[in-house]
């Protein structure tokens, strides 16, 4: 699918790869970028529309979708991170409450409120952003990583839903992202520019995965080997 003359909407679009989201689809030539975002007071960026969504308020989305009703790429970007001791952190529960309804229920809700918009254009697509945690154990990220798993399968699952609709479905993976999530964890980073531009360029080439650093394209390949890096991942970086 083409970027050029499409509409994309993308949620968390207001800082970190989101934002870069934006500014890719414009400089790819979108005919419209809506950015969305839960706070859209102050936000000035040429070319791009700003429309208020929270990922967790069904009434927020369903306003948004009604406001974009010309939308033929979704981009579910929006997501949060809360680090953890470990798997068995007094409050390794309630932060993963947080996670999910986030970066799992959100993506679902966001999804099936932009599907029927999806289903007007005879070409049209979704990216999921997921992780590098998907597959890969990282202590801190424990919440993290199993709302990002949830959201990987989901994809999966949404993907052969679509299909007779005619709406591709793309899962972007990738490992630590150099935004102001990242800030402060001393590991290699990817730039969201660059990500983002990856990203497009594979879904130009109807692709349906796009592993977008070193990191991830070996921890993926590690995946069928007697020993992955699910179960020893410290040669992982």
């Amino acid at each position: 699918m083409k970027l050029r003359g499409s509409t994309v909407f993308i949620t968390g679009a207001n800082r970190g790869i989101g934002l870069a989201f934006a500014r890719q689809a414009r400089d790819f030539g979108a005919a419209k970028v809506y950015a969305g975002m839960r706070n859209t007071a102050g936000f000035a960026e040429p070319g791009l529309i700003p429309v208020q969504i929270d990922v967790t308020d069904p009434a927020l989305i369903a306003r948004a979708a009604s406001q974009a009703t010309d939308v033929t790429i979704l981009v579910n970007n929006a997501g949060i991170g809360t680090a953890v001791e470990n798997a068995l952190d007094a409050g390794v529960e309630e932060v993963s409450r947080n996670m999910f309804e986030v970066n799992y229920y959100g993506v679902i809700r966001v999804t099936k409120a932009f599907v029927p918009v999806l289903a007007k254009s005879s070409e049209s697509a979704i990216i999921n952003v997921l992780s590098i945690a998907s597959w890969l154990p990282v202590p801190f990220l424990t919440p993290y990583s199993a709302s990002k798993a949830a959201a990987w399968s989901y994809t999966n699952h949404v993907r052969l839903a679509l299909k007779d609709q005619n709406t591709a479905v793309l899962g972007l993976h990738v490992s630590f992202v150099d935004t102001d999530l990242t800030k402060g964890i001393d590991i290699p980073k990817s730039d969201p520019n660059d990500v983002a531009r990856q990203t497009y360029e594979a879904l130009e080439a109807d692709k349906s995965e796009i592993l977008a650093d070193p990191q991830t394209r070996g921890v993926k390949a590690s995946l069928s080997a007697d020993v992955p890096s699910y179960i020893n991942p410290s040669q992982s970086f």
